[in-house]
C-alpha cells in the first residue's frame, strides 16, 4: 500500500501523507472508501500513532479526505478536489520551468524529461 523510507530526508509523515495522495489522485482508493484507523495503520507500520495522525491531519486540511467522528477517515475524491490539485501543481510546473529556461535548459530537454516521467509512471502502473 504504502512504502516508508526511513533514510529519506523527507519526514514519514510526509511520505504517508503522499502515498495516500498518489493512492487517491491514481483512483486506487475510491470516494468515500474508509482509510485504516490511525491505531491500525500505526500497528501495521510500527509508526507512532501521532505520526498517523499528522499525516491524516495534512490530508484531510489539503481536502483528500474527511473525518466522521466516531466511524473514521473517508476519502473525499471530489472532482474540485483534484482540479484544484492540478491547477496547483501547473503554476508550480510554469514556475519551476521557467527557472530553468533561464538558466539554459533547452526546451527539448523540458519535453525529454516530461516524457521521462510519463513513462516511469505508466510502467509503475502496470507493476501495480
Amino acid at each position: 500500500m504504502i512504502s516508508i523510507n526511513y533514510r529519506d530526508s523527507e519526514p514519514i509523515y510526509r511520505q504517508i501523507e503522499n502515498g495516500f495522495k498518489k493512492l487517491i489522485l491514481s483512483g486506487a482508493i475510491e470516494k468515500d472508501s474508509p482509510l485504516p484507523s490511525i491505531r491500525h495503520l500505526a500497528s501495521s507500520m510500527a509508526i507512532n500513532p501521532n505520526t498517523i495522525q499528522r499525516a491524516y491531519a495534512e490530508l484531510e486540511g489539503k481536502g483528500f479526505i474527511y473525518s466522521v467522528p466516531g466511524k473514521g477517515s473517508f476519502v473525499s475524491g471530489t472532482d474540485e478536489i483534484f482540479e484544484s490539485r492540478k491547477k496547483e501543481l501547473m503554476e508550480s510546473f510554469k514556475t519551476i520551468s521557467a527557472e530553468l529556461i533561464m538558466l539554459g535548459v533547452k526546451k527539448e530537454d523540458l519535453i525529454k524529461l516530461v516524457e521521462k516521467v510519463r513513462t516511469m509512471e505508466e510502467t509503475e502502473a502496470e507493476n501495480d
